[in-house]
């Protein structure tokens, strides 16, 4: 396997945490480049790393190659592995077989993608949950009409190898028929439960509805157990690409819709209050909107990371560039404007699609890609991103902790 050298090129300062002064931050912050360059007809998106622990932890990151001639064009999934805390990477390794794309009847391929592993502690398996997509004649089916399944997959850390990706089974409701996990962040219970957003539709539906599931997990198979109340909000195409974490023995789940990103909390991780909009402290719109937002939690701060308008960004597809990271108030719901800070700088790309990995006590990444589609007429033009800088780079923002442990779903 071809072996990529990690190249680190910026360092930024942390972001205050909770009661620290300027001049004690609570991290610090370094931009590594896993990878970078493309073909020019394909770019690699959906980084997402989970981590296998032991005295050095193995870093496990799953992305795929998206075509840029069509939107959301999604081939099989690839891994990049770090045996040594990121000196090293080796991959890509494609899966074809276990993740690769798959034929139904009447032309219909199907595809899984918006896969995140992640750590279950209770059985020791390194779990990637995503959802699928389906094509016809090369395009996404319309959604109305496109079944969806939440998509599931477990890792051999020895063998290096992925099982073939398994689709959840939901309760039989109409309300399920497109529903999946894709882009989800989750949270794993001591118990070894695993609480699961998703977002779904009926078949014809035109707007799709969020809930969190509870689902039991034996080492090799995900279960649903239980489902939370439906939350939504009936404009555009609805909600979308829910991310959960648990603060303090709360739960806080922010989601995406077309027009802003909204915010609710819950005591038992499946019942949540109504949705908020995303605002800074005095109030005024954070200003993110059509794309997902996910969380980072440290002792005694909760933090968002997140896109928005209003930073020099408006050659960036949906303003997906810069990523910012801002301490949120759990109390208000609202992200502290004083706090933000740039996580990863755009070079006129977007970086909306992107991840949080607990590497272990002290280390915190987000990894994200720089996809090389821009806005309309002409989607494909990578050669607007390049001018600014970019190519296709797979970053990973390594937060370092001064102090502490990160919470580890902490209750």
């Amino acid at each position: 396997m071809k072996r990529h050298p990690l190249v680190r090129h910026l360092a930024l300062l942390g972001l205050f945490g909770s009661g620290l002064s300027a001049a004690d931050p609570a991290f610090d912050i370094t931009l590594d480049t896993i990878s970078s360059g493309f073909d020019k007809k394909s770019c690699w998106v959906h980084p997402r790393a989970g981590v296998i622990p032991g005295p050095m932890p193995k870093v496990v990151l799953t992305m795929q190659k998206a075509m840029l001639s069509g939107s959301d064009l999604f081939y099989a999934l690839n891994e990049m592995r770090t045996d040594d805390l990121g000196k090293t990477w080796t991959g890509p390794t494609e899966h074809t077989d276990t993740l690769g794309r798959r034929g139904e009847p009447d032309g219909v391929t199907v595809a899984a993608s918006d896969f995140w592993p992640k750590w279950h502690a209770k059985t020791g398996v390194l779990l990637g949950i995503g959802h699928t997509v389906r094509y016809q004649n090369n395009k996404v089916m319309p959604a109305p009409i496109r079944p969806r399944e939440t998509a599931f997959a477990t890792y051999d850390p020895e063998q290096r190898h992925w099982s073939a990706w398994e689709p959840l089974a939901m309760p039989d409701e109409a309300r399920f028929f497109n529903c999946g996990a894709g882009c989800v962040q989750r949270v794993d219970l001591p118990d070894g439960d695993i609480l699961l957003p998703v977002y779904f539709s009926p078949k014809g539906g035109k707007f799709s509805h969020v809930a969190v599931l509870r689902c039991g997990f034996d080492g090799r198979k995900l279960s649903v157990k239980e489902v939370g109340n439906e939350l939504a909000v009936d404009t555009d195409r609805g909600l979308h690409e829910p991310s959960l974490a648990v603060f303090k023995g709360r739960y806080y789940l922010t989601i995406r819709h077309d027009q802003r990103a909204y915010v609710t909390h819950s005591d038992d991780g499946l019942h949540y209050a109504d949705l908020k909009p995303w605002t800074w402290d005095d109030g005024s719109d954070l200003g993110s909107y059509n794309t997902q937002a996910h969380w980072v939690t440290h002792q005694d701060a909760l933090y968002l990371v997140y896109t928005r308008r209003g930073a020099d960004n408006d050659h960036v597809m949906r303003h997906r560039a810069p990523l910012f990271i801002g301490q949120v108030d759990p109390a208000k719901l609202c992200v502290m404007r004083d706090s933000e800070q740039v996580l990863v700088p755009q070079r006129g790309a977007r970086l909306g699609n992107f991840g949080i990995t607990e590497v272990n006590a002290n280390e915190t990444w987000v990894t994200v890609a720089e996809w090389m589609q821009t806005t309309g007429p002409n989607y494909a033009d990578f050669t607007q991103c390049m001018k600014y800088g970019s190519n296709n780079a797979v970053f990973a923002a390594r937060i370092h902790w001064k102090s502490g442990n990160t919470t580890w779903n902490q209750h």
